[in-house]
């Protein structure tokens, strides 16, 4: 899989997306993560990439050349899958979304800064709106770090264990059930007895009822 990243601020990324499960992925050859600095297409001898709104008011705009021009060079290369804009005002970013993009060879996501980008952009070129909860961030390059992540650990063969990612909360409208590792007991709290016995089929009666206890308890809107 491929991502191109379109970002303001390309620096906020490089922590994230080049450290952990996500350079593992890339060493593995399984994921390929590019950035690109949208000021390289900036106007005129300062880069220009924002601009007062039309019709007022607070804040900048992300102007509409160097987006067009960043995402059509892109596009000249290959076929993308889905133009993705990170938002607050986007569909908000779930498991099942993760698990669709997952599935994809090649994205490309651009990252919201200012007060937002020209709309002319969001008209023509984007496919896909996406938040990652209902809340402002300074710009859209974190949201972006937490949508490769969540994508990028989907990949077969970036995780040690590849059932791993099929047991993680939400991915059957569940929470996780808790679990425990050595020792079994610490401080006069044990382990429960089930996970000690080594039977297969009762450990996953009791995950799957401990499931379904916990969301019930605190997401019973999963339900």
């Amino acid at each position: 899989m491929r991502i191109d990243i379109i970002a303001a601020v390309p620096e906020l990324l490089d922590s994230t997306l080049h450290h952990s499960m996500m350079k593992r992925a890339q060493d593995k050859g399984l994921l390929e993560i590019h950035t690109h600095d949208l000021r390289k297409y900036g106007i005129g001898n300062y880069r220009q990439i924002d601009d007062y709104p039309y019709g007022g008011g607070a804040g900048m705009v992300m102007k509409v050349e160097p987006i067009f021009e960043c995402i059509e060079e892109l596009q000249k290369e290959r076929t993308y899958d889905e133009v993705i804009y990170m938002t607050p005002d986007g569909t908000v970013f779930d498991q099942k979304t993760a698990n669709q993009l997952s599935l994809q060879k090649n994205l490309i996501i651009l990252c919201g800064h200012y007060k937002g980008v020209d709309q002319r952009v969001r008209d023509q070129l984007i496919t896909r709106e996406i938040s990652i909860g209902d809340y402002v961030l300074s710009g859209g390059e974190l949201a972006a770090a937490v949508v490769v992540d969540a994508i990028g650990r989907l990949l077969p063969g970036v995780l040690n264990d590849e059932c791993s990612a099929l047991e993680d909360s939400f991915q059957d409208n569940l929470l996780a059930p808790p679990v425990y590792t050595r020792p079994a007991q610490f401080r006069g709290m044990h382990v429960p007895e089930v996970l000690l016995s080594g039977h297969d089929a009762r450990i996953r009666e009791w995950r799957e009822e401990k499931a379904w206890e916990i969301t019930r308890r605190k997401r019973p809107d999963l339900l």
